[in-house]
C-alpha cells in the first residue's frame, strides 16, 4: 500500500512545484499601461476642471514588480484660461511616483504627485501644485491623505494645505461597482475660509 501511495505523493508534489514555478516565471518584471477617453465634464475633488464641458484625457503608468510605480496623466481643462488676467492654461499635465505594498490584509500606496498647469500666463499665484499622499485600504474601504508641499492650486500662502477622503468599493455583481465618497479639502492661509470645502459623490 505504501508502495502506491509513496508516488503519488511525489508526483502531487512534482505539480505543485511546477505550478509554483510557472506562477512565479508569469509575474512580469513591469509593465506600461496607456489609458485615454472623452469626458462630458472633467470634475475634481467635487470641482469642475471643465467649466461644465467635455474634456479629452490619456496617460501612461509604468510599474515595476517591486511596487514602485510611475506615471503622467493629462487633461485640457478651462478654469485658468477663464479667469482673467490669465491669458493661457488649457492644459493640466499631472506627473506622479510612488510605491504599492501590503502589510497582512491593508494594502497601502505612498507617493508625490506635481500638478503642473502648462502655459499659465496670468494666473497668480502660480497654480501649479505639488502634494504628497497616503493611501489605506483595508476590505472595502478605502482612506487618503494628501498634503501640498508648495501653494495649493493658486491659492496664496497655501503651503500645507490638506485634502482626506474616505470611499468604498462594493461590487455588486455582473462587472458594477458602487462607489460611495466623501472628502474634505482644507485651504490654508487667507482664503481657508473661503476655499476650505467637503465633497461627496456615489458612482457607479
Amino acid at each position: 500500500m505504501k508502495s502506491v501511495f509513496l508516488p503519488l505523493v511525489l508526483a502531487g508534489a512534482t505539480m505543485l512545484a511546477s505550478s509554483a514555478a510557472m506562477a512565479q516565471a508569469a509575474v512580469p518584471e513591469s509593465s506600461l499601461s496607456f489609458n485615454a477617453g472623452v469626458v462630458s465634464d472633467y470634475r475634481y475633488r467635487g470641482i469642475s476642471q471643465s467649466r461644465l464641458k467635455p474634456a479629452v484625457q490619456g496617460g501612461f503608468d509604468y510599474a515595476d514588480k517591486s511596487g514602485f510605480y510611475v506615471g503622467a496623466w493629462g487633461s485640457t481643462i478651462k478654469w485658468i484660461k477663464d479667469t482673467p488676467p490669465a491669458t493661457d492654461g488649457s492644459l493640466e499635465l499631472d506627473l506622479y511616483g510612488g510605491y504599492k505594498g501590503t502589510a497582512g490584509a491593508v494594502s497601502y500606496d505612498v507617493g508625490v504627485l506635481r500638478y503642473e498647469y502648462v502655459g499659465s500666463k496670468g494666473y497668480s499665484p502660480n497654480p501649479n501644485t505639488t502634494e504628497i499622499y497616503g493611501a489605506v485600504t483595508a476590505g472595502v474601504f478605502t482612506v487618503k491623505y494628501s498634503h501640498a508641499l508648495t501653494n495649493t492650486f493658486g491659492n496664496p500662502s497655501s503651503k500645507n494645505s490638506n485634502y482626506i477622503d474616505l470611499s468604498a468599493t462594493l461590487d455588486l455583481g455582473n462587472g458594477l461597482s458602487l462607489v460611495p465618497h466623501a472628502g474634505k479639502q482644507k485651504i490654508k492661509g487667507p482664503n481657508q475660509a473661503l476655499c476650505s470645502y467637503s465633497d461627496y459623490s456615489v458612482t457607479l
